[in-house]
């Protein structure tokens, strides 16, 4: 498997590998407000192809503030249908996550299912508070948490 930034030339596909993904109005999701008319991380924003250039896997981060502290908003991730089980999820997740710290990135949040993100060092965030209609028990994070409270706001 081949990872590698995103490029403006994989932007189409990799937005139909989320939709094809996630449910139909996953841009209606209020993760998205926090992106909107925000640049994402393109560091972070990683593509994964295999050998003949077939993209498999994707991630994204978008940078978001929570009162005075900086965070990354990691999603939308996603992992081909034929592709899925290969732990190509986690291996884009672990290697974003390091770039991350390499970049001196202090904190990861995201919006998902604690018993996956739970694996890969993510842990319920009970003072961090994404706007509504988010399921609380679903606000994730990892890095440095402490003394960081409040409502995720967009950056800029």
């Amino acid at each position: 498997m081949q990872l590698r930034e995103e490029t403006a030339e994989d932007w189409w596909e990799v937005e139909a590998l989320f939709d094809l993904s996630f449910a139909p109005g996953r841009e209606a999701l209020s993760s998205y407000r926090l992106r909107d008319g925000v640049d994402p991380v393109a560091e972070l924003c990683l593509v994964a192809r295999d050998d003949d250039g077939i993209l498999a896997g994707a991630i994204r981060y978008w940078p978001v503030r929570i009162d005075a502290h900086a965070a990354l908003l990691l999603g939308p991730i996603a992992v081909h249908p034929t592709r899925q089980g290969e732990g190509l999820g986690g291996f884009l997740i672990r290697e974003s996550v390091a770039r991350a710290k390499e970049l001196g990135i202090a904190r990861v949040l995201l919006v998902g299912d604690a018993p996956y993100y739970g694996r890969h060092g993510f842990s319920k965030l009970t003072e961090v508070e994404m706007p509504p209609p988010t399921n609380p028990d679903r606000v994730l994070g990892l890095g440095d948490w402490e003394g960081v409270a409040g409502q995720v706001t967009r950056a800029g």
